[in-house]
């Protein structure tokens, strides 16, 4: 069975830096401030776009990935667009860049999530240092898939008239429609920290910032030649998960704030109770809760504060006595026995796995992950296949308890970060996306 979802597009690009996020927050504020409900999406794992999606837009804003999500989540995601007049999906990294190994429903690229879902490409393309040779690389990517439906290119930084008017040149005669040409500026980059762009909740000037970049869209983009150009594709229609327990204690705060939409909103939609409570406001979990789940963030930038924060940690570990504790990333760190920041200052943190990480020799662990369970966590019982992803620069120095499971890379190759599990406390390095199907 199928639905009809609203008519949508992605924002891609050639590459990773060309100007695509400034395009996409710029446009959902824009065709919002035309007064129309519009539904963002993020192709990929990228859990930080998404809450600055949902800052533009003012409706969540959910990621699809063709190589950890089976069909049937792809179908539940999709139809979070209900009632949207317009979608915009942003792409990661290029276009058609992927991993090697086919997982759930893909390889995990942009192309394939505009394909998947009928939604034509705009190709934002940074011409600084080149003019008509811009309409090549334009042209390669039109032509590299044709059965791919392609929107057009808008042009960023484009240094004056004259750049702009022999790019155009080129685009014209290679037949590609220009649909915005965005002048060269020096203050449209997010602030960014070791792992990117820094989290919505911490931007100082967000909704300055969103409203500059829709009047910069506005004055240099045809808004409706991009409302025109969008799509109505179909989607199958299918469920988001269901929660690991009734009564969720979930901290959140600017130390733990990496959590998949969709992964909440499955929660809430089946009956869930998510309960928030803030471990740097030393809040502790609620004592009815069922389950406490500390999510992926920065733990590292605020070490001390978790350390001396005796009422979180005290509930914390009161609860983790009977009922199970699982952390995420930051989440497991902040479990773990020590957490040794960049300066090399040993912090004591929860003590209920034996854990110690460090930040002090960095070491980039980033990219998919497939693990097998080799004992039971919150929502998964012991043997189930689950599939995340894995962001961060903490190295480990000590992981002394029970592997939680078996986990590789996207091509299967095996990872050292195992997770752990003592007790009713587990954790992962890994951000859950969705349980792999049968």
């Amino acid at each position: 069975m199928a639905m009809t979802n609203a008519p949508g597009l992605l924002i891609s690009a050639p590459s990773s830096g060309t100007g695509k996020t400034t395009v996409m927050l710029g446009l959902l504020r824009a065709l919002a401030e035309d007064g129309l409900n519009v539904q963002p999406f993020k192709s990929g794992p990228d859990y930080i776009d998404p809450a600055f999606h949902r800052a533009a837009a003012g409706r969540p804003s959910f990621n699809i990935d063709t190589w950890a999500m089976p069909t049937g989540l792809l179908g539940g995601i999709s139809q979070q667009s209900a009632g949207a007049d317009i979608i915009v999906s942003e792409g990661s990294m290029g276009l058609y860049d992927g991993v090697a190994t086919k997982g759930e429903a893909g390889f995990g690229s942009s192309a394939e999530t505009a394909l998947r879902m009928g939604w034509p490409v705009v190709l934002v393309i940074d011409v600084g240092g080149q003019a008509q040779s811009a309409a090549a690389t334009a042209l390669g990517f039109k032509s590299y898939a044709p059965e791919l439906p392609f929107a057009g290119v808008i042009l960023n930084r484009c240094a004056s008239p004259r750049h702009e008017r022999l790019a155009r040149l080129g685009m014209d005669k290679a037949g590609i429609n220009v649909l915005g040409v965005l002048p060269r500026r020096g203050d449209l980059a997010l602030p960014e920290r070791h792992l990117g762009l820094i989290q919505a909740v911490e931007h100082p000037d967000l909704e300055e910032a969103i409203k500059g970049y829709a009047t910069f869209l506005r004055d240099h983009v045809d808004l409706e030649a991009i409302k025109a150009a969008a799509r109505a594709g179909n989607a199958d229609v299918g469920d988001l998960p269901k929660p690991p327990a009734q009564r969720i204690a979930l901290a959140q705060d600017a130390a733990f704030s990496f959590t998949y939409p969709h992964l909440l909103t499955g929660w809430r939609n089946a009956g869930a109770e998510i309960m928030p409570f803030s471990p740097l406001a030393d809040q502790a979990p609620d004592p009815s809760a069922d389950l406490v789940w500390l999510p992926g963030g920065y733990p590292e930038l605020h070490a001390g504060r978790l350390a001396a924060a005796s009422t979180y940690l005290t509930g914390l570990r009161e609860h983790a006595k009977t009922k199970p504790v699982h952390g995420e990333c930051g989440g497991y760190m902040a479990l773990g026995e020590t957490l040794i920041d960049k300066d090399g200052t040993h912090h004591q943190m929860a003590g209920l796995l034996g854990l110690v990480t460090s930040y002090e020799k960095r070491k980039f662990h980033l990219g998919y992950r497939q693990a097998t369970l080799q004992a039971s966590m919150p929502g998964f019982a012991q043997g189930a296949r689950l599939r995340g992803h894995e962001f961060h620069y903490s190295t480990i120095l000590d992981e002394p308890d029970a592997p939680l499971a078996q986990v590789g890379d996207a091509d299967g190759n095996p990872v050292p970060e195992t997770g752990s599990i003592r007790g009713h406390v587990t954790g992962t390095f890994f951000h859950l996306i969705a349980e792999a199907s049968a």
